[in-house]
């Protein structure tokens, strides 16, 4: 059944909904309470001006956590993720508040309305939801597909519940041209997936021609492509891609922020660092914490500093993924790592330079000296310094494949600025939470990947 374009658009309608409720909430509380505190005179300019930037702020947040995205997120995730919109800004007011009354001014008022808020996130994203559900069908979707690791590539789409895809033809690249078609003409999306650039290309034109919705798996040519900028000298066009160089502006005010954030960081975490390394000690007396060299920016060596989550000589035989219910992982550390908690100590590492907040995961060594060796482009993620978050970090998981991880970070090497760093670390709040990302790999993740690995046709 093909959605109609009426029920797409209530469906925005109902997704859009959210922000002037929120908005609303807010504008009663700060009226009628914390703008008579904030400004003394000047009341309803100060007022104005207040509702504004709140509305500004707050409609940033819902951008960044995507909080207003009913269709590809959980009715927890959704909401979770409207709590930090609203609950972040509404901190900074109440702050800002304070600063300017020069003095306490009671948070009781804005902790119930935030009560408020959570309550009204919660009854709209199960309305949302139960709408889409109900009215809006998911896409007929076709896959074309040019190597056997779509079957994991399904798999995590299919396993998902957002309602999306229908994907109702599978077809291989190595099938007639025809009948490539036919299934495309029988759907409303089209995924080409990792197959050869001249069919694809080919493929793209019929999709266009045939006004159908269609995505792509990007090359690592796709990629650094996005880099590219016009240049019109004459009258052929031309792109330029340059090799980024950071000034020393930027250099400056992204090492003034690791520095910041990581200080700031180990301050506030220090109770939780304090209970973790007694209870690792109190578990088996083993050491507290685990150093392993890895690789960063120019393929200089360092020493990560994490919390031990595993036994101790837990790679005595040798380095070894840490697959799904690794029996290595000790109690503590299951929880730990559950949390990220062991990821803490390298704010100590962000600090002394090795790494910055925001950059590519960094390597073990050996991983690295194997990945570059079948996946020379791995290298490219070498460029810049490593991070403790960032673009893979983000959007994968730590059973991404290096191919997968690879293309996410290309993705913030040519598109990488200061903005965007504040972003990922925005966005950090919030997969703190998000239970997917520390995955282990399985079996059949780890044989897929080393079939990644040595096949050259993707990187065209």
């Amino acid at each position: 059944m093909k959605n109609s374009g009426k029920e797409k658009y209530f469906s925005r309608i109902l997704s859009a909904s959210i922000i002037p409720i929120q908005l609303l909430l807010f504008g009663f509380i700060w009226i009628s309470y914390y703008n008579l505190f904030a400004f003394r005179t000047h009341r309803l300019m100060g007022g104005i001006i207040s509702l504004l930037l709140y509305c500004t702020i707050y409609y940033r947040l819902v951008r960044i956590y995507r909080a207003d995205k009913i269709a590809q997120y959980s009715i927890g995730e959704t909401v979770f993720s409207q709590l930090l919109a609203f609950g972040i800004t509404d901190l900074i007011f109440y702050v800002e508040c304070c600063f300017i009354a020069r003095g306490y001014v009671s948070i009781v008022p804005g902790f119930i309305t935030v009560m408020i808020q959570f309550a009204i996130a919660c009854l709209w994203a199960v309305a949302a939801k139960r709408y889409y559900h109900r009215h809006v069908a998911p896409q007929e979707t076709a896959v074309i597909y040019g190597d056997e690791s779509v079957k994991e590539f399904l798999r995590k789409i299919e396993e998902k519940s957002w309602r999306l895809f229908h994907i109702h033809s599978k077809v291989s690249a190595e099938k007639g041209i025809e009948e490539i078609k036919a299934a495309i003409d029988c759907s409303e999306t089209v995924i080409l997936y990792q197959i050869d650039y001249s069919l694809r290309e080919e493929l793209i034109y019929y999709c266009v021609n045939q006004k159908k919705v269609f995505y792509v798996t990007p090359t690592i040519t796709d990629i650094v492509a996005c880099g590219f900028e016009n240049r019109h000298f004459i009258d052929s066009p031309l792109m330029k891609h340059s090799c980024y160089q950071e000034s020393l502006m930027m250099a400056f005010l992204k090492r003034s922020m690791d520095i910041g954030v990581s200080l700031f960081g180990l301050v506030i975490t220090l109770p939780i660092t304090l209970i973790t390394m007694i209870a690792i000690k109190l578990e088996d007396g083993g050491t507290v914490f685990f150093r392993q060299e890895r690789y960063t920016k120019d393929w200089k060596k360092f020493y990560v500093i994490k919390f031990r989550s595993m036994i101790m000589d837990a790679e005595k035989d040798g380095a070894m993924l840490c697959g799904v219910n690794d029996n290595r992982v000790t109690k503590v550390g299951a929880v730990i790592r559950r949390f990220r908690i062991d990821e803490i100590p390298q704010l100590v590492n962000v600090l002394k330079g090795d790494m910055a907040l925001v950059g590519p995961r960094p390597e073990r060594v050996e991983n690295v000296e194997k990945y570059t060796k079948e996946l020379p482009q791995f290298a490219y993620r070498l460029q810049v310094k490593s991070g403790l978050t960032g673009y893979a970090q983000l959007y994968g998981k730590y059973n991404t494949s290096a191919y997968d991880k690879l293309r996410l970070d290309l993705i913030y090497i040519e598109n990488r600025s200061l903005i965007l760093d504040m972003k990922l670390i925005m966005l950090t709040l919030k997969m703190l939470f998000i239970l997917e990302s520390t995955e282990g790999f399985s079996d059949e993740a780890v044989q897929l990947m080393r079939v990644e690995l040595g096949d050259r046709n993707l990187m065209v």
